[in-house]
């Protein structure tokens, strides 16, 4: 079933999410719901957040990458309580879009590597390092988890010069082609 995706705006973008126990009540059903509703919306990940649940859950699917960047083909995964342990040094810029900020991509600092520590779809746990563009998406979704959104990485400067596109956003005039939720 296709959600709709919260827009900027939405209180719960701006919550911290918790973790889940293993037997949340209907999480499989959940799981593919987020899968099939970022497809739709032609995203490559979804936080809970951004369909109304303030809890840890995250989905990602690199697949559609995969003819340029070989390594994501059949990727597709669910990150359950998913944390970030430590960051590299190295730190890269590149341009982030949001499907919770539809129309607005900016250049966005983040570093290359990451060390995860989260559950699988059957709850396993698992602790590893990433690297790349891997890891800035898990940063990006994970981000969400902890209420934050890829502008408050954005320079003063850059955040004034888009703050129209979030005030119609706020408004409920976002433009996009997938189903939203907006504050009005």
């Amino acid at each position: 079933m296709i959600l709709p995706i919260y827009v900027y705006g939405q209180p719960v973008l701006r919550q911290e999410a918790e973790d889940i126990a293993p037997d949340y009540p209907n999480l499989k059903e959940l799981v593919a719901n987020m899968f099939e509703t970022m497809d739709h919306a032609d995203g490559v990940g979804l936080a809970a957040p951004q369909v109304g649940l303030p809890i840890r859950v995250v989905v990602i699917d690199l697949d559609v990458l995969s003819d340029d960047m070989p390594e994501f083909k059949d990727f597709k995964r669910a990150y359950i309580n998913p944390h970030i342990l430590e960051t590299g040094d190295k730190v890269v810029s590149m341009d982030e879009g949001c499907l919770s900020l539809p129309g607005i991509h900016e250049s966005v600092k983040r570093p290359d590597r990451i060390r995860v520590q989260y559950l699988d779809e059957e709850m396993k746990p698992h602790d590893e390092w990433v690297e790349g563009y891997l890891a800035r998406v898990m940063q990006h979704e994970f981000d969400h988890l902890d209420g934050i959104m890829f502008i408050d990485h954005l320079s003063a400067l850059r955040k004034q010069m888009i703050r129209g596109k979030l005030n119609n956003m706020v408004k409920g005039k976002a433009r996009c082609s997938y189903k939203v939720k907006t504050v009005k």
